[in-house]
């Protein structure tokens, strides 16, 4: 058996979407060894990349199969990849062993559609379901949400996209 600090990072991806409020989509995953409570059961939407596959075209791919979503335009990114360990004790039971954790490249996008276009019990491409549940949140709470391994790359991201949390259209005051 591999040792733990010999094992690769499973490089990936993972997607800020941002709607015109500037709320960003959480999901409240299905599952998960690496889940210790029901606070931090939430995440932005992430996956692998495929071998070849270029780190945009994985990012709308996976978007699309963990939330149905399409309509996006792309506002940003983080340059570099972000890079999070599993905890030891779970390391030989997540992703069959073979991963000590993630190198991630960050997206940020800005939802153009519908909230009926998300979809996470039935997502895009026939795909199984990673979600029970989704919402939108203040940016700043997401470090809060996620298992905390995996904090320090979200509060990377909020810093880095922070200012992209701004609602486009003004509310509507009166009635």
């Amino acid at each position: 058996m591999t040792r733990y600090e010999d094992l690769p990072y499973r490089t990936c991806v993972g997607m800020m979407l941002i709607n015109a409020e500037g709320l960003v989509f959480i999901g409240r995953r299905s599952g998960g060894i690496e889940h210790v409570d029901d606070t931090h059961v939430w995440q932005m939407p992430q996956g692998g990349v495929d071998p070849g596959e270029d780190t945009w075209t994985a990012a709308k791919r996976e978007l699309y199969e963990e939330t149905s979503v399409r309509s996006v335009e792309k506002i940003a990114e983080i340059s570099e990849w972000l890079i999070y360990d599993i905890p030891r004790t779970v390391a030989g039971r997540a992703w069959k062993g073979r991963y000590r954790g993630q190198r991630q490249k960050w997206y940020a996008v800005r939802f153009t559609g519908q909230d009926n276009e998300i979809d996470v019990a039935s997502p895009g491409g026939g795909h199984k379901a990673e979600f029970t549940s989704w919402r939108w949140e203040p940016m700043q709470n997401l470090p809060d949400l996620i298992v905390p391994f995996k904090r320090p790359v979200y509060e990377r991201v909020v810093k880095e996209f922070a200012s992209l949390a701004v609602p486009l259209r003004k509310p509507v005051i009166g009635g």
